[in-house]
């Protein structure tokens, strides 16, 4: 049975401060949850804060994430942060291909690609983000968009090292919006890109990689979008700034 992952995006949010009392307060409104053997809970709080964010989540449930890395081990890459850097923080996850990268920071299908090969290499768990505009959506090329970011970040990727990515399908449209797709839409996304998964290695790995919803999730829609067939855990971006929204969000995930 494949793992339900609710990962908090904290994005470029927090100081030192409010990142410690998130932190705390996340693991406290989730102390008396039985959240089951098969729910994975992922904090992604920016670089700076990755060791502070670790302290206060030591010895429980939840793990630590990334937003992104280099594929370069190490050299003169001023301001990147590398993979290795990452494990040695004790990062178990790193969200790669986020959208925000893609379009903010021109990062193609390629980086992307040497991005999720490089943190396969140490040992880092990539949620690999995917998905369309809005101008693509209305053109008809959500399945084109989406089976080219999903072929070309899997390449390279062998069999047993696939069972430990994720997708986030991410409708770029929806990401701080307030918009959601529909469950229709989400349902045909998450079946599609489990289809191509299938495609690139057996429909048994395809059944056993998590498929994320990155759009919007909120406390309010989690339970409906996470009950939707192939929707196994969610990528939470402002929700998971407030400590009482993204419990919920996990608690609706544990209930599942």
């Amino acid at each position: 049975m494949r793992n339900t992952i609710i990962a908090g995006n904290w994005k470029m949010n927090t100081n030192r401060s409010s990142s410690i009392a998130l932190a705390d307060a996340i693991v406290d409104g989730l102390r008396a949850e039985h959240l089951g053997d098969n729910l994975d809970i992922v904090l992604c709080p920016p670089f700076v804060f990755i060791p502070l964010v670790g302290e206060r989540i030591r010895g429980g449930r939840i793990r630590l994430g990334a937003q992104t890395m280099n594929n370069e081990p190490s050299g003169a890459f001023t301001g990147e942060v590398s993979g290795e850097m990452l494990r040695s923080v004790d990062c178990a996850y790193v969200i790669v291909g986020h959208s925000e990268r893609r379009t903010m920071f021109a990062e193609s299908d390629l980086d992307v690609c040497y991005r999720v090969n490089a943190a396969q290499e140490v040992g880092l768990s990539p949620i690999i983000c995917v998905g369309e505009t809005i101008v693509e959506r209305e053109k008809g090329l959500m399945r084109e968009v989406v089976e080219r970011q999903v072929r070309t970040a899997l390449d390279g990727i062998l069999e047993f090292a696939a069972r430990t990515c994720a997708i986030a399908y991410e409708p770029i449209w929806a990401i701080g919006t307030g918009e959601n797709a529909t469950p229709e839409q989400i349902e045909e996304a998450h079946g599609f890109i489990r289809e191509i998964i299938g495609q690139i290695y057996t429909p048994e790995v395809a059944e056993d990689i998590p498929i994320l919803y990155g759009g919007s999730m909120n406390a309010g829609n989690a339970a409906s979008i996470l009950a939707r067939p192939g929707v196994d855990g969610g990528l939470i971006g402002g929700a998971s700034l407030d400590a009482a929204s993204f419990v919920s969000i996990v608690r609706a995930a544990a209930s599942r």
